[in-house]
C-alpha cells in the first residue's frame, strides 16, 4: 500500500514575510542614506540624525520581525509533527486493540522506565487530599482558638 499523501502543514507568514522584507528595504534606503550624507557633508546635521535614527530603528524592527517569523514557523512544523505522532498513536492503539484476542482488553501505553521506578519508590498508593481528612478533625499546625 502507497504512503497516503499528506496535507502541507499550515506555513504561517506571508504577511509577516512582507513586513520583514519591508522593514529591510527601509533599513537600507536609510543606511545607503546615511552613507551619502557622511561621504558629501564635512559635519554633522539634522539629516544625519535622522537618517543615522531611521538606519538603526528600521534595521531592528527588520529583525525582530524575521524572527518573530522564524519562530511562528518552527512552532507551526512542531505542532503539525505533534499533530502526526498524536494520529499514529491513536490509530496504532486501535488496530492494536482491534487486533487482541479478548474484547475487552485495553492495550496500555508504554511507559518510561523513570515512572515505574519512581512509582515503586513512593512505598504506597497516591492519597487525594481531599481523602485525607475523613475523621473529622482539623488538621494539625493552625489551631484557631479565640
Amino acid at each position: 500500500m502507497a504512503e497516503p499523501v499528506r496535507p502541507v502543514p499550515h506555513r504561517p507568514g506571508a504577511v509577516s514575510l512582507f513586513f520583514v522584507a519591508k522593514g529591510a528595504v527601509f533599513a537600507l534606503a536609510f543606511w545607503i542614506w546615511l552613507l551619502v550624507l557622511v561621504l558629501t557633508g564635512d559635519e554633522a546635521t539634522g539629516a544625519h540624525v535622522l537618517a543615522a535614527t531611521g538606519a538603526i530603528t528600521t534595521t531592528l524592527v527588520a529583525v525582530v520581525l524575521g524572527a518573530r517569523l522564524a519562530l511562528q514557523r518552527s512552532a507551526a512544523d512542531r505542532h503539525a509533527e505533534l499533530k502526526r505522532l498524536l494520529v499514529d498513536i491513536s490509530w496504532n492503539a486501535f488496530a492494536a486493540a482491534g487486533n487482541a484476542e479478548t474484547s475487552g482488553t485495553v492495550v496500555p501505553f508504554p511507559t518510561s522506565p523513570a515512572e515505574d521506578e519512581r512509582s515503586s519508590r513512593r512505598g504506597g498508593e497516591r492519597v487525594s487530599a481531599f481523602d485525607r481528612g475523613h475523621s473529622g478533625e482539623r488538621p494539625t499546625g493552625r489551631d484557631r482558638r479565640h
